[in-house]
């Protein structure tokens, strides 16, 4: 059976494909409106401006949003079937290959067009290499590494909550709920003037990036991953409806903070609205619930397996994402220098980078895991495959496939 909900994969190729052009057409150039001090990126990216795509490309970033919310779901349904030490495992075969990977070409990239900065790469290298976050005061080999530095700490959270074997996901995504929530608040509080003081404005700012670890603002959007997870299982109570309103909420307030700071910092976009980017994250919530809920509604009902191809989108999300802006920025830069059109350079580079992020998950991640699994296997540190559960399997369907033995662990209170 399929752990993997298919319209998730779409979903999630489409987000970062948003996150990308966001970072190719709109961030490459408005950083320098805000003073941000920048990425690695600058010594490959070609000297290029799209003004009149900034309309239809500043909202892009949303798409980490998206992603999180994902995260919180697919996190939940694999946690939900597997002991601390498989999900650790299962967890590091799934990250550490494409980090290596994706991680070793952007440092090549990188020393090839500054070769007088190598210095410069080699500790965020390594620590890229480790997934060890940076810190206040480093930087990323890649800015867009960020993310997965609050992904750490989500999968941190999960893996200790399968140890306690008290603490459920449920216990969890209340905590994160409410936890994020009040941040979220304060930060609304902050913004509106309720709360005057421009420090604390930078503060809530600071949290959203350099300490993401924390997940203070992001930490709804896990917990509403893992409330979609369990509402794919079995109706939510009162209660547990209550706290995804509250989840929304939040995730809707830490939307509308960062939008606002582009829309008044950055002049090109001044006339946008702050809601167009969390109408377009509710929109792919939406999609997720409903998905959730016809699956919950059509439990034990056979269908067809989703289209190959569908999860093929799904495995190069994680490369391209990891990829697209060191190493599509010099893409992009030797097109424009070969005498592309700076647009069709950019969509022709797009193109080149996913059939590489294809090679990279189809061919050389599944290599790397099977040898790491081999080395595991033969120190006996793999952990052990957990007992099958005692209840009837469901039939696969085609959208969300949920392990029966969830539904156990989540009806207990």
């Amino acid at each position: 059976m399929k752990n993997y909900f298919s319209l998730l994969d779409p979903l999630r190729f489409g987000a970062a494909l948003g996150v990308a052009v966001f970072h190719l057409m709109f961030w490459s150039s408005a950083w320098s409106s805000i003073n941000v001090p920048p990425g690695f990126e600058h010594y490959v990216a070609a000297d290029v401006k799209f003004p009149s795509a900034a309309p239809f490309t500043w909202f892009g970033w949303v798409g980490v949003e998206i992603f999180f919310v994902i995260s919180g779901f697919v996190i939940a349904n694999s946690a939900s079937k597997s002991s601390a030490k498989e999900f650790l495992f299962g967890r590091a075969l799934r990250l550490y290959p494409a980090v290596w990977v994706c991680s070793t070409l952007t440092f090549l990239v990188l020393l090839f067009f500054a070769r007088e900065k190598a210095s410069d790469f080699i500790l965020p290298y390594i620590q890229a290499m480790l997934l060890i976050p940076k810190g206040i005061k480093g930087q990323w080999l890649d800015c867009i590494y960020w993310t997965l530095a609050a992904e750490m700490a989500f999968y941190g959270l999960v893996f200790c909550t399968l140890l306690t074997k008290k603490v459920t996901l449920r216990h969890l995504a209340w905590g994160l709920t409410i936890y994020s929530a009040a941040f979220n608040a304060f930060s609304m509080l902050v913004l509106s003037g309720a709360i005057q003081s421009d420090m604390l404005y930078w503060v809530v700012l600071m949290f959203r990036v350099p300490g993401a670890t924390w997940l203070l603002c992001h930490g709804c959007f896990f917990a509403l991953g893992i409330w979609l997870f369990i509402s794919a299982n079995r109706k939510l109570t009162a209660l547990e409806q209550f706290a995804v309103v509250v989840t929304c909420l939040s995730g809707c307030a830490e939307i509308y903070y960062f939008s606002s700071f582009l829309l008044t910092n950055i002049p090109a976009i001044s006339d946008q609205s702050a809601f167009l980017p969390i109408l377009v994250w509710a929109a792919a919530v939406l999609l997720i619930a409903v998905a959730a809920n016809r699956s919950r509604r059509s439990a034990g009902t056979a269908s067809a397996e989703a289209p190959a191809y569908l999860r093929t989108l799904g495995l190069i999300t994680y490369p391209l994402y990891l990829t697209h802006n060191v190493i599509g920025s010099a893409i992009i830069r030797v097109l424009i220098d070969a005498g592309l059109d700076a647009t069709l350079a950019l969509w022709v580079g797009l193109g080149m980078l996913v059939l590489v992020c294809w090679l990279i998950c189809a061919k050389i991640e599944p290599a790397i895991r099977r040898l790491l699994s081999e080395i595991f296997s033969n120190f006996k540190l793999r952990p052990k495959a957990a007992p099958p559960s005692s209840l009837p399997s469901p039939p696969p369907r085609l959208r969300l496939p949920v392990p029966i033995r969830a539904q156990a662990n989540f009806t207990g209170r």
